[in-house]
């Protein structure tokens, strides 16, 4: 049997034994805790029409927990219309992933120029390559 790896929790610093959790028992249990205040909060009918930042000031949760649980499943946002997080770029509510369509797509079109760029780079590298080389061969000859 394998036991885990010394850190420390990333919520509250204590040193622990790291296993399947990322954080310590203690910050686990808060953050069990945290989950059943916003779900018991979001079963309740008037409820369901809050948003993230409305959910974190109703319950005491920080935005940050509350994006994890959507992310992790935990609280869904079809039963919650409203309910998003903040793209991580813009700051913009999405329901799914980390960046909005507007953002994804700006970073694909950076990303594809930047491979354009690095192809074109390449190309003139080597024909400067091949010129240098016939015409090391022409003084030879």
């Amino acid at each position: 049997m394998s036991i885990g790896n010394l850190d420390n929790c990333p919520r509250c610093g204590a040193l622990f034994v790291k296993t399947v959790r990322d954080v310590c028992q203690k910050c686990y249990q808060e953050i069990e805790k945290e989950y059943e205040t916003c779900a018991t909060f979001l079963r309740k009918k008037e409820n369901r029409g809050v948003d993230i930042y409305q959910l974190s000031e109703a319950t005491g949760v920080s935005v940050k927990q509350i994006t994890r649980f959507i992310k992790e499943g935990r609280i869904s946002v079809r039963n919650n219309p409203n309910m998003g997080y903040p793209c991580e770029s813009c700051g913009g509510m999405i329901q799914i992933g980390n960046l909005c369509e507007t953002c994804a797509k700006s970073m694909k079109r950076e990303f594809e120029q930047q491979l354009e760029l690095d192809k074109r780079l390449e190309e003139h590298k080597q024909d400067k390559t091949i010129s240098y080389w016939r015409r090391a061969q022409g003084k030879r000859e």
